[in-house]
């Protein structure tokens, strides 16, 4: 368990229900049935090895902080199970503790919810996710991110993730199943691109994306991937929104993708009742201003967490 310390408004004087997240959130020690985890990935290594900024280590407490005060509107049970942090640089160390942690809460019944920390903690969660279904064969990644992150390094960082997946995808006899939303041609190598191209991924512009048609287009092609699959994972990088509304990341997008479009694919793909498991990553409290960004995170995670509501009564 992280020291973080759940506390915010108590509207005592009001008449009904009041309830906040710090009011709702237990530690996970205290589940006594399955719930949504929230696990922090303590961790910028990653963004450290890409020349990114670093700080987004100190992400994980601050999007807490940002979802303390947000109101309970149908949530299922909320659970803590604290922080995976990086001692001394070992990034590779940090993504295995991370994938055991969150293997254990899957196998638990719960749905993990990552809060970042860099985009390398995907590797991590897919790690967690294969390890605790593998008998899944058609896991579907579903990444939300103005990058495609499937480039190719000596080292492991947070520019890396999708392409350490599919190179664990073709050793294990699996599809690649990697569809991307918000990907900006101005923040991509003609060589990602080419990738993308070579390993049949979908993607779609943020350019694309700033219209409600765009946004519908795709969200037609993705049906199709939604039915088909077994489990999906949701991975929302932060700097697929626009700057002005999430300063605080690595690489600020100059457009980015609406807050109000972002939301409409998150609710499509929650809908689908096929989320296994979700992280937020990027969230880097130095760089961000008022809040913002650690703001938009939590509206984000509480949407995810009310979108598995309805699948969790059945």
């Amino acid at each position: 368990m992280s020291d973080f310390v759940w506390r915010g408004r108590i509207d005592a004087d009001d008449s009904g229900v009041t309830t906040r997240w710090h009011q709702h959130v237990r530690r996970l020690a205290q589940a006594d049935r399955p719930g949504v985890v929230l696990l922090g990935f303590a961790c910028d290594e990653g963004v450290r090895r890409n020349g990114g900024r670093v700080g987004a280590a100190r992400g994980p407490q601050a999007l807490r902080s940002a979802l303390a005060n947000v109101p309970v509107l149908g949530e299922p049970a909320v659970f803590d199970d604290g922080d995976v942090g990086c001692e001394c640089g070992n990034l590779e160390a940090a993504q295995r503790a991370l994938a055991t942690r969150v293997a254990a809460a899957l196998s638990a019944g719960h749905y993990p919810i990552v809060l970042g920390g860099g985009h390398e903690v995907a590797w991590g969660s897919f790690q967690g996710l294969a390890h605790a279904r593998p008998h899944l064969a058609r896991v579907l990644i579903v990444n939300l991110d103005a990058h495609f992150d499937l480039r190719q390094a000596p080292h492991p960082n947070s520019g890396t993730p999708f392409f350490q997946i599919r190179a664990w995808c073709a050793a294990h006899g699996r599809p690649f199943q990697y569809r991307v939303l918000g990907i900006s041609r101005f923040a991509n190598t003609q060589a990602l691109f080419d990738r993308a191209r070579d390993w049949e991924v979908p993607y779609w512009t943020d350019e694309v994306l700033q219209t409600t048609d765009g946004v519908r287009a795709a969200l037609a092609a993705l049906s199709r991937d939604l039915t088909t699959c077994d489990a999906v994972y949701l991975s929302v990088c932060l700097d697929v929104l626009p700057a002005s509304l999430a300063p605080g990341v690595s690489a600020p997008a100059a457009l980015g993708v609406p807050l109000a479009h972002v939301e409409t694919m998150i609710d499509h793909v929650m809908a689908s009742g096929r989320v296994a498991l979700a992280d937020i990553a990027e969230l880097n409290p130095a760089l961000d201003r008022d809040a913002l960004t650690a703001r938009a995170a939590a509206r984000l995670v509480a949407r995810i967490t009310r979108g598995w509501a309805p699948h969790m009564c059945r």
